[in-house]
């Protein structure tokens, strides 16, 4: 095999020194992909391919230009793909390439989605309870957050549950997950996010420590409480090496060790935030989700943090409250809040901008956004402080966290360094202010005499030669030269030195215009070296400011989720729910916060309390049963966020998890089919909920046989009911079920009515006490379309179920002749009648066919018979128990013998 060598061979030995998926290396003014590297990008981002010879062999080979190279890296990141950067730099021989960073999706710096972007790592250690114990870390190096937690005793689910909620872009799995295939399947199953290998080392609890004390401060572990944590601070320890690793020069913006607890905020699993459409429908799309719907943020950052309020609802009741006043007094107070989001709508995302700096990456129009930004804090401070109803709620205490003198002096500093509008590149000039350092004034007044003396040229070498035509003017190739149009060539001075003739001028230069143009150069030079160092020099003092940045950015995102709540309570009429400590949950005409948006919404009521623990929910197809235990759980949620609610009042008892299992998903690619997964989502529910949790069960056991189904929903409700005691809304078509609130106390019967009048049936879409006996299934499949003698003929089955009659069974016959074949189906036996003569009769239905009826009354036979008129007749309250199971095992032995 032939060796490459030359730009090839380095790009090749570049790449076998790195993990990453490709690598882009620069060369002069572009970045070059080769070999597989070349063919995959091309097909990822229709690149054209070209071939590059080395040492007898040809390459692929795909480029982009330096200045483009984020946008096409940020896609490929988006792909999953992990990419090294590697760039050149100017040595004593030559150029000189080495690989700078790794961008993967967990630290990819450059999104252009406002949404937070977690890197996580997920640590796995055996415990002496019944489960586990999981660390895990968050951070998003966007903004430089960084969370852990530690969760003691638990399973796989409750670990995965609490992953999902930060829907990372890439995880990191310890040393005893990478090798558990069924926990790996399982991830990949709930989330997209990247998996990465990284070191085992760096989850040795050792150097994991270290490298957290290193970054957050020796005694940072025992102060926040985790000191004992093992579990957790190994993967702090893994993230942070992460980070270091792949080179994207964030971690001095990681500047807090924000710890939780898993039990702070409500478990919502995966299931339950697809199914609740939190942040995208069951389609896969943001509108219509419950974000898309309650979001009138006009930050990025604000909505971020928004985002997180839906997907991680808090059980603090203070802290509920201190939302729901602020939100209180935004709603009273329209000018103030509108004044406050039109002044928030010219911020930008400090937190990124944070995290820019501190990387290096952060350019002037950057930092000026920073200043625009910083210099709002006082516009909005003083808003609430002079409105006095603001002044006096909790949001003036969000705005307090940050330091407003501090922020004035920033804001400041950057104003007068930096001009209004700078350029979109750091190396040319044209940054600074004037009176920002005396040294580069002094330069600039030299590099603009300079220049100020070549646009004077035109006009004074016209004067002198009397030339009208003449202009002076500068390209890269001859830099500067006067150009004299072909009809006044002949007039030129012998000065004038041609350079180059064109088609209808010749191009002239001058021994004053050669010194002038070399003094232009080297000042030129001179002053983007100048600028580019006092620049590097500001970017810096900013970074040492990241985590001021962040604290005001946190605090007018804050201010910017409270007042979007506070709009839509008022768009929409909501209320203010009560949340207490207690069980009850009270809904006095709730509607379904999406839903109402596209609809007339009907309201209904919700109770339940300690003693209405468990509603059984029956009533047609489409009447809007789900949509009604959805509203519960959102209402409840929405609650747990500290928003307004959509209702005329409610009460919520705080819960720990809401937890939901709605419609039927087929997934087979992962060998699991509908019935398989309804299952294993009510497994889930089954071990996770507490009897401080809300459930909401929509069908049950539909999945498979109806004698299994109805048991299995029978048996889930008896487990919820007795041992689990959550506040539960079940909905079922199994009308059996609804005999459990005759027998169990805390089981309530409700039901979403409906009006049928001379066979034509209307939803009413209102909940009412008492279960109902019919589900117009045959109703709704005619308003779906279905062919008319399929609908009369559901009906014809319907009845004849109605009344427990047997079910004629019609069939073509095989030579196509006008007659059916009728064969009697058994309700009793759930079987086809026994050695019964089928008979013929013609397609009208003429009588030569024996009834139902007539062929139900054959298959019992006389021995049978015989046992059924004995059963009738006995008295079980008279017969004593000794008797009567003798009588029942007779009975057996009859039946067999028959």
């Amino acid at each position: 095999m032939t060796e490459a060598t030359g730009i090839v061979g380095e790009f090749l030995s570049l790449k076998e020194g790195t993990d990453a998926d490709l690598l882009a290396m620069q060369c002069g003014d572009f970045y070059e992909f080769f070999a597989d590297d070349a063919e995959r990008v091309a097909e990822e981002l229709d690149l054209k391919v070209s071939q590059k010879s080395s040492h007898g062999s040809s390459y692929p080979m795909a480029g982009v230009p330096v200045d483009d190279l984020t946008p096409y890296v940020s896609a490929l990141v988006e792909r999953g793909y992990r990419v090294a950067v590697a760039d050149q730099h100017e040595t004593a021989d030559g150029h000189a390439r080495e690989i700078t960073r790794v961008v993967t999706p967990g630290t990819h710096l450059e999104s252009s989605d406002a949404s937070a972007r977690y890197l996580a790592a997920l640590v796995r250690q055996a415990s002496r309870g019944e489960g586990d114990t999981y660390g895990l870390a968050f951070a998003d190096v966007t903004t430089g957050r960084f969370q852990v937690t530690q969760l003691d005793d638990a399973d796989p689910a409750a670990a995965l549950s609490e992953l999902y909620t930060f829907a990372p872009a890439e995880v990191l799995p310890g040393p005893d997950l990478r090798n558990d295939d069924d926990f790996l399947v399982q991830l990949r199953e709930r989330s997209d996010a990247a998996l990465t290998l990284h070191a085992t080392e760096s989850f040795e609890p050792g150097r994991a420590r270290h490298r957290v004390r290193e970054q957050f401060g020796a005694e940072t572990l025992e102060s926040v409480g985790v000191e004992g944590d093992e579990a957790a601070i190994a993967a702090a320890g893994a993230v942070l090496s992460y980070v270091e690793e792949t080179g994207v020069g964030t971690l001095a913006a990681v500047t807090r060790l924000q710890v939780y607890g898993a039990r702070e905020h409500v478990a919502l699993d995966a299931t339950t935030q697809r199914n609740l459409e939190l942040t995208e429908t069951m389609q896969g799309d943001s509108s219509g989700s419950l974000f898309d719907t309650v979001d009138h943020t006009v930050t990025a950052a604000g909505g971020r943090l928004l985002r997180r309020w839906l997907q991680r609802p808090r059980r603090d009741r203070g802290e509920l409250h201190r939302r729901q006043s602020s939100v209180a007094a935004l709603t009273h107070e329209a000018m103030a809040r509108e004044a406050i989001r039109e002044t928030l709508g010219d911020a930008y995302d400090l937190e990124r901008l944070a995290s820019r700096a501190t990387s290096g990456s952060a350019d002037a129009r950057d930092l000026r956004a920073a200043q625009e930004t910083l210099a709002l804090l006082p516009e909005v401070a003083d808003a609430v402080a002079e409105t006095e109803r603001l002044a006096d709620s909790p949001l003036a205490d969000a705005l307090s966290g940050a330091d407003r003198e501090a922020t004035a002096s920033l804001a400041a500093e950057l104003d007068a360094a930096l001009v209004e509008d700078p350029p979109g590149t750091v190396t040319q000039g044209g940054l600074f202010c004037r009176g920002y350092d005396d040294e580069l004034d002094d330069l600039i007044d030299e590099h603009e005499g300079a220049l100020s003396w070549l646009e004077t040229l035109p006009q004074r070498e016209k004067d002198r030669t009397g030339i009208t035509h003449l202009s002076v003017d500068r390209n890269k190739t001859d830099g500067y030269y006067i150009q004299v149009g072909k009809s006044e060539t002949g007039d030129v001075p012998d000065e004038y030195e041609q350079i180059k003739t064109l088609k209808n001028s010749k191009r002239y230069t001058i021994p004053e215009l050669d010194e002038k143009e070399r003094d232009v150069l080297r000042l030129e030079e001179r002053r983007h070296e100048m600028e580019y160092e006092l620049f590097e020099d500001l970017r810096a003092r900013v970074a040492e400011h990241a985590t001021l940045m962040q604290d005001v950015g946190r605090a007018l995102a804050e201010v910017d989720a409270l007042a979007s709540f506070a709009v839509h309570a008022v768009e929409n009429d909501w209320t203010r729910p009560d949340v207490t400590e207690g069980d009850e949950l009270t809904i006095e005409a709730g509607r379904h916060p999406v839903v109402e948006q596209t609809t007339e919404f009907v309201p209904n009521d919700l109770y339940l309390d300690r003693d209405r623990r468990f509603l059984i929910v029956t009533g047609p197809n489409m009447s809007g049963k789900s949509t009604y235990m959805r509203q519960a759980a959102l209402v409840t949620l929405l609650a747990q966020t500290g928003s307004f609610v959509p209702a005329r009042a409610a009460t919520v008892g705080l819960v720990d998890g809401i937890y939901t299992r709605v419609g039927a998903l087929d997934e087979l690619a992962q060998g699991r089919s509908t019935f398989m997964v309804e299952m294993q989502e009510l497994s889930n529910i089954l071990h996770s909920a507490t009897e401080d949790s809300l459930v909401i069960l929509d069908e049950v056991g539909r999945g498979t046989a109806t004698f299994d189904g109805i048991s299995i929903a029978w048996a889930a409700t008896e487990y919820i009911v007795n041992t689990l005691e959550s506040k539960t809304l079940f909905a079922t078509h199994y009308h059996e079920l609804t005999a459990l609130g005759d027998n169990l106390p805390t089981v309530q019967n409700v039901h979403v009515a409906a009006d049928e009048t001379d066979g034509d049936v209307t939803f009413l879409r209102t909940v009412r006490d008492g279960p109902t006996d019919r589900s117009y299934g045959v109703h709704v499949a005619d308003l779906a379309g279905i062919p008319d003698p399929v609908v009369s003929r559901s009906r014809e089955v319907l009845d004849r179920l109605r009344e427990d009659k047997a079910i004629e069974v019609r069939g073509s016959d095989a030579d196509g002749s006008n007659e059916t074949t009728q064969a009697v189906f058994d309700l009793g036996s759930g079987q086809f009648a026994p050695g019964g003569e089928t008979q013929r009769v013609e397609t009208d239905g003429s009588p030569e066919a024996a009834t139902a009826d007539e062929s139900a009354e054959a298959v019992i036979d006389a021995e049978t018979q015989s046992v059924l008129e004995e059963l009738q007749s006995l008295d079980v309250n008279e017969t004593p128990p000794v008797e009567l199971m003798a009588k029942v095992q007779q009975w057996q032995d009859e039946l067999d013998e028959a």
